[in-house]
């Protein structure tokens, strides 16, 4: 781990190893350890994809070094609590094509695949989520087949309804509000990704493990 000042009032973090799943969990451990900690003068902490920046307040927080070595501490005992963790994992049903996946021809054609082996190459594999940023509650999903890997699209669009799973180059993910986007929507799922009523208003958080799972559009029609 590198430690490295941002300006006058932050700390940057940088993890070895990439976006793999280990950094990831990392990423995670440690960000939840500095939030634990109430260290002094510590106002915010920011997980990205390899990189954890800590905010802080110079008048409150002592000394530089001192708040590096406590950063330092904990990503050592973070490290060794991972040994034992386990990691959630998240299903989501997806409708795919038609309506609700108007990209997925246009996959399969880039792809040179049938529509049928996108979707089952989509829904087969295992997934983690690497960051979640963007939109409130939207998911970075990394382990997406590499057959399916698929650039943006050239013009993005205003607006993508809630719910539409999408393609942008090596990843996958789930838009969890209306918003403007540029991912290959290729279906859609009746799960709320983000709800600002919920205890925990993200469905998935760095770290998780995430499963798809094709339904019908008459199950996507009555769920509840």
């Amino acid at each position: 781990m590198t430690l490295s000042p941002l300006g006058d009032s932050a700390i940057v973090a940088a993890l070895d190893g990439g976006l793999d799943e280990s950094a990831v969990l990392r990423v995670r451990a440690l960000a939840a350890a500095i939030g634990r900690s109430r260290l002094a003068g510590v106002v915010d902490v920011v997980p990205a994809f390899a990189t954890v920046t800590v905010f802080y307040d110079p008048a409150r927080s002592g000394d530089y070094d001192r708040l590096c070595r406590e950063i330092e501490n904990l990503a050592a005992r973070a490290d060794a609590a991972l040994v034992s963790q386990d990691n959630r994992v998240v299903e989501i049903p997806v409708c795919y094509g038609g309506e609700f996946g108007p990209d997925l021809a246009d996959v399969a054609a880039r792809r040179s695949l049938a529509v049928e082996k996108i979707v089952a190459l989509h829904e087969g594999a295992n997934y983690f989520v690497q960051a979640v940023g963007f939109a409130p509650g939207f998911a970075y999903l990394g382990g997406l087949p590499e057959k399916i890997h698929t650039p943006r699209r050239a013009t993005p669009r205003t607006g993508v309804p809630a719910g539409s799973v999408g393609i942008g180059g090596a990843q996958t993910g789930v838009y969890p509000l209306a918003t403007p986007g540029g991912w290959n929507l290729i279906g859609r799922t009746p799960l709320r990704l983000f709800d600002a009523a919920r205890a925990k208003p993200a469905l998935l958080g760095t770290g998780d493990r995430v499963k798809f799972r094709a339904i019908t559009p008459g199950e996507f029609a009555t769920w509840k």
